[in-house]
Formats: C-alpha cells, sequence, structure tokens
C-alpha cells in the first residue's frame, strides 16, 4: 500500500497549457463564441486533466462507499441504521437509483463495505464480485463521547478508497464518480463542513434523510457538541477526519486523491461526497483541480461547501438522495460537452 505522503507528493496541478490550448480550439467551433455556456468550461477543463486536444471517455465507474455511524444512537436520522445493509444489497442487485442512472449513462457500480455493522452473506447475488469488503470497523463510534474513530483508522481510509480508486483506474477507468451509502452520514458531513469552512451549524446542518424541526435542532446541538468535544483541527484533514467523520467519507477523499495522482477527473456527488472532497482538499489542495461537482444537493451546507472549494456544480435539481446519482447524471452532461469539443466542426 502507498503511503498517504507519496501519495500527496504524486499530485501535480493541471497543466495550464492544455486549457489554453483547448479554449483555442473551442473559439474555432461553427457557432457564436461559447455559445455553449459552461460546456465549453467542461471541456476545456477535461482536456488540462487528460493533457489532450482529443479528450475521451471510455470506461466510467461509481464507487459507491459505505459506512455505519455511532452518532445515529442520537436520534439524527428519520431511518433506522438497518437500512444502511439493505441498500447495498440493493445496489448489488440492480435495483437502486444508482443503478437505474448508471444503466443510462452505462457506468458500472462498484461498492466498498468500509465499516457496515454488519458482514453481509451477498454470495447469493448476481453481481457480489462487485463488492469490496474492506471493513475497517463496525461502524464509527458515537463523536459526542469521543473521537469516531483512531487516527490510525482515518487514514485507512483514506489508503482504502485511493487502493479501490486505483484498482478501477488500472482496470481502465478514465473517469470514476463518487457515490455513498450510510444512514446517519449528513451529520460526520455537516460536522466537517462546519469546521473546515467555518460556517455555522445554523447554515451548514439540514435535514438529511427528512427529519422534522424537532430532530433537527437535535442535530444542531448534537454537531455542536461533538465538535466541542473533540476539537477537530481544521489545518488536519486526518485529525477532522478522526474526530468528527466516518469511514466512507474517507473512503470518498482517498479516492479523490487518486484520481489527482493518476491524472483522472473525478466527478462528486452531494454533500456527503463533498465532506470527502474538503478533507482531500485539506490533505492535497490540488486535488480539487481534478474534481467536477456534479451537482448542488438540497442540504443546505452544501453550496457552502462548493463555493469554498470554488467548484461550480453541473445540475442543480433539488436531489438529495446521495448513493452517487447526482456525480452519474453529469458524466451525460460531462459526454455531451466531449462529444461537442471533438465533433463539431470548426471555421
Amino acid at each position: 500500500m502507498m503511503k498517504l505522503v507519496e501519495i500527496i507528493d504524486g499530485i501535480k496541478p493541471v497543466e495550464r497549457q492544455w486549457i489554453d490550448k483547448a479554449q483555442e480550439r473551442t473559439a474555432q467551433l461553427v457557432m457564436p463564441a461559447r455559445a455553449l455556456g459552461r460546456l465549453h468550461d467542461i471541456s476545456e477543463r477535461f482536456c488540462g486533466i487528460q493533457q489532450t486536444l482529443e479528450p475521451k471517455i471510455t470506461k466510467k465507474a461509481i464507487l459507491v462507499m459505505a459506512g455505519d455511524h455511532g452518532v445515529v444512537t442520537e436520534g439524527v436520522s428519520a431511518y433506522p441504521q438497518e437500512v444502511t445493509p439493505a441498500m447495498v444489497q440493493t445496489f448489488l442487485a440492480g435495483g437502486a437509483g444508482i443503478n437505474a442512472i448508471c444503466r443510462q449513462v452505462g457506468a458500472d457500480v462498484w461498492v466498498v463495505d468500509m465499516g457496515i455493522v454488519p458482514r453481509l452473506d451477498v454470495s447469493h447475488l448476481p453481481r457480489a464480485d462487485r463488492l469490496m469488503v474492506e471493513k475497517i470497523g463496525n461502524g464509527t463510534a458515537n463523536f459526542t463521547r469521543g473521537p469516531a474513530m483512531s487516527p490510525k483508522n482515518a487514514e485507512k481510509a483514506v489508503l482504502v478508497g485511493f487502493e479501490q480508486a486505483t484498482r478501477l483506474i488500472e482496470a481502465g477507468a478514465d473517469l470514476l464518480g463518487t457515490g455513498d451509502m450510510g444512514i446517519g452520514n449528513t451529520t460526520p458531513s455537516a460536522a466537517i463542513g462546519a469546521v473546515l469552512t467555518d460556517t455555522s451549524l445554523d447554515e451548514m446542518v439540514g435535514r438529511g434523510t427528512g427529519v422534522d424541526d424537532t430532530v433537527l435542532e437535535l442535530k444542531r446541538s448534537i454537531i455542536e457538541n461533538g465538535i466541542e468535544i473533540n476539537h477537530p483541527d481544521p489545518t488536519d484533514g486526518l485529525d477532522v477526519l478522526t474526530k468528527v467523520g466516518g469511514f466512507e467519507i474517507g473512503g470518498i477523499a482517498g479516492c479523490i486523491l487518486a484520481g489527482a495522482h493518476y491524472k483522472r477527473p473525478v466527478v462528486v456527488d452531494g454533500f456527503i461526497s463533498t465532506a470527502g472532497a474538503l478533507i482531500a482538499n485539506v490533505l492535497s489542495p490540488l486535488s480539487v483541480e481534478y474534481l467536477f461537482a456534479g451537482h448542488c444537493s438540497e442540504e443546505p451546507g452544501h453550496r457552502r461547501m462548493l463555493d469554498y472549494l470554488k467548484l461550480n456544480p453541473i445540475l442543480d435539481l433539488g436531489m438529495r438522495l446521495g448513493e452517487g446519482t447526482g456525480s452519474a447524471l453529469a458524466i451525460g452532461i460531462i459526454e455531451a460537452a466531449i462529444k461537442i469539443f471533438r465533433d463539431m466542426q470548426t471555421f
């Protein structure tokens, strides 16, 4: 396993000269100047990442990181924790929202058990080989009583995410999307967002799975207590992950670092994935240069996270499902942008 310092040292900035060259080609396309708006920005950034004027997407994969959270015992979710393993099985059976969208855009779905509570027997499912079991623990600890995980496990979560993304890249994936599954995971994500963007909990904390006003206030109070008890250091991404994070959030951060390390674009999904992007940004600010924001979710803090990272979401459809659905939908837009860049005639 590559060490984290080696991963970070291997991340280089996107070469601006390729974006400049792509902009020159865009200016020659048979249309009024930049008439397709942000589609041009997308294709030009893609050229910069791939270092070519012939960008292509041949193989796409969504990596859904799954983990459970000890903080759910505080009553922060509208759904019980048993939903997490049930949804993992649904992903493998091909019956979830992410599966439907990925069939539409031609992307593979892979699921990584980063630390859900039960050990699943999925041998009876036809896509059992799409589940990678990398269980770091049976859910995180309740961060209102101490750190969510040990520093060692925080680093391990990031490294596992890096390895899983690397496996897909080595198998030919040239575009990755992030996804998540874990009942209660908007709570650690909001905690990460509040700490790393210095945003108030009133702005950052949302309803997650649809909790009522009473639970929303409870959720804010629990996050405030967790931050006060643990004192996460906003200059240290692993410390924030350790104190108030989740195994799957660390895995998403690792996936993002892999994309940057190997110069592959990564499309981040919603609130939870962007919490992972915030962790990755602290570890390596250059990693954000390889990211596309798939969408802006209904969680109120998500826009604040994206603004902090200077990421402009491709879609804004009022979605809040997670699973990678926003990143998968955005892949279709990214592919359209690339086809316009490559296939349209020039003057």
